[in-house]
């Protein structure tokens, strides 16, 4: 298979439920496409072109809403990391993202936070929703589910990719796996002087499915050069997180990605989505077969970027980066000792 990677490649996921030398060459091409670049278009993912053409509608309604009423819901108010972050509020390698956008996660109780409080509790909690909106609130939802049945069955793919069953991951995952959804609108050039849409930047879960609308902007960092990830009608952009980086000790590699501001007189909508593994827990660290351990890179040394085997101590990680007026506020007894 190429490996100059010069675009991003496809794979088509009905591959994976099919038999024989279909799937055994699904499996090979995901292997070696999540070896190398860590990024691809995924076609045939079961998810309905109805259900994309709603959320997407709606995001941009909410958007589009008055800033007074997306204040309200503003993730400041949220010790849980939830809610609206007007532009320039999320910031990546310290400079602010030139994008508003509203994060959601799975819709859970507060765990109340004491002195001997496991760290990863404070990510658990309830979702901010605008108010007199809840076709919105009932379209993410609907999303949310279908999205988060393409990612488990994408960590069941990777699994079976790597020589392991299906299941390995299974016990991190479930219905207690975190997750998180950013729904994302970058304005373009003409209001900032800033191409930082968002900047260079890994992803910290297992996997992630992302959904572009119709402006281009994302690019992914390859052998030194940046590839741009247009759109393609009917496909997701999937790529590999830190957790799986850290299951394969490195065979598997989250990759460095960015998104560029829009040009004048447009803007960008995208939909990510998250999937991590229970807060509570550890990644586990698989044996990989003889004919792959040689493959075995180990785990990027970043000193900006350390990488913990421990997931709620991962997430805590990239969401007190991302967002250190909230951990300011709300953990701020955390943020010298956590690191």
């Amino acid at each position: 298979m190429e490996k100059n990677w010069t675009s991003l490649p496809f794979l088509d996921f009905s591959h994976w439920t099919g038999s024989g030398p279909e799937k055994s060459g699904f499996l090979k091409e995901l292997r070696e496409i999540a070896h190398t670049i860590g990024f691809f278009y995924l076609t045939g993912h079961g998810i309905s072109g109805e259900t994309i053409r709603k959320l997407l509608t709606n995001a941009r309604k909410f958007f589009e809403l008055p800033i007074s009423e997306k204040l309200k819901m503003e993730m400041i108010h949220s010790p849980h990391f939830r809610g609206y972050s007007r532009v320039g509020a999320e910031r990546t390698l310290g400079l602010p993202d030139w994008r508003e956008q509203i994060d959601i996660g799975a819709e859970k109780a507060a765990i109340l936070n004491g002195k001997n409080s496991p760290l990863w509790s404070i990510l658990q909690g309830p979702n901010q929703w605008p108010e007199g909106f809840p076709e919105f609130q009932e379209i993410v939802i609907e999303y949310q589910k279908s999205v988060t049945d393409l990612a488990i069955r994408l960590t069941h793919a990777f699994a079976e990719s790597l020589g392991q069953k299906k299941e390995i991951f299974d016990p991190v995952l479930g219905p207690n796996a975190h997750q998180l959804m950013k729904i994302i609108r970058y304005p373009g050039r003409n209001e900032t002087d800033s191409d930082q849409g968002v900047g260079a930047h890994k992803d910290g879960g297992f996997v992630t499915v992302l959904l572009q609308d119709i402006q281009a902007g994302l690019e992914v960092e390859y052998e030194g050069n940046w590839i741009h990830v247009p759109p393609i009608q009917d496909t997701f952009v999937i790529n590999i997180g830190e957790l799986l980086e850290l299951a394969s000790n490195g065979y598997l590699r989250a990759t460095v990605h960015r998104a560029l501001t829009p040009p004048p007189g447009t803007d960008r909508i995208s939909v990510g989505f998250f999937y991590s593994a229970r807060l509570d827990l550890q990644v586990p660290l698989l044996e990989l077969p003889q004919e792959l351990s040689e493959g075995v890179r180990g785990l990027t040394k970043d000193p900006n970027n350390p990488l913990f085997y421990e997931v709620g101590k991962n997430l805590v990680k990239s969401r007190f980066r991302s967002h250190p007026d909230v951990a300011e506020r709300h953990h701020s007894h955390l943020l010298d000792s956590l690191f």
